[in-house]
């Protein structure tokens, strides 16, 4: 059983290639926008008055938006993951 190229669907990617660049710049901006909370947040409060789950919550909330910035800048510069 052979597979002819002629027979096969071109792969279309879900998102447009188009908008990786604006996708780059606002998911890295709110990825930097937390992480800098997260480091305020670490340097102002206490040893008493740190929150686990707060500090938990805003390092998660801006590693997501850091790495899919990032994939997304990967994309952008034609480094297909």
């Amino acid at each position: 059983m052979s597979l002819e190229i002629e027979s096969m669907v071109r792969y279309a990617s879900p998102i447009n290639p188009a908008v990786f660049p604006h996708l780059t710049l606002l998911l890295l901006g709110i990825g930097i926008f937390f992480t800098a909370w997260f480091f305020v947040y670490e340097v102002t409060s206490t040893k008493l008055s740190r929150d686990l789950f707060k500090e938990l919550l805003l390092s998660l909330v801006a590693a997501l938006f850091s790495g899919f910035g990032i994939l997304f800048l990967l994309l952008w510069v034609g480094i297909y993951v």
